[in-house]
């Protein structure tokens, strides 16, 4: 897994890419999410556009994320998931969780509706 951070307005947008699958990944991201936390950074939206896996280890990745952010007056957002990926989020009914977003134009805008 691999990130890449872009500041849009008041939303630092995070571009993964490649696999989130546990292990290291899960202390590289919430290393990265604490960071940002601390930074006064605690609304995020994860552009998962080159993600081309999740498994179960991966998706307690994000929830950790959004519980971290949430105690923190924070939001995680999800934008650009593929069919694959979206279709495990279905399964997993975590789009009950997480609010996502066909195009990140739309998840940015959404962050200053609320």
């Amino acid at each position: 897994m691999k990130i890449k951070q872009s500041l849009q307005g008041e939303v630092m947008v995070l571009h993964v890419s490649g696999k989130i699958m546990g292990g290291p990944d899960h202390e590289k991201f919430q290393g990265e999410v604490k960071e940002l936390i601390a930074e006064g950074h605690v609304d995020i939206l994860l552009n998962m556009s080159k993600v081309s896996w999740v498994n179960s280890t991966g998706l307690g990745i994000l929830v950790s994320a959004f519980h971290t952010l949430k105690k923190n007056s924070g939001r995680l957002k999800i934008c650009e998931v593929n069919d694959r990926i979206d279709n495990i989020l279905n399964v997993a009914q975590l789009k009950l969780v997480f609010e996502t977003y066909e195009k990140c134009d739309e998840a940015l805008a959404s962050f200053s509706q609320e």
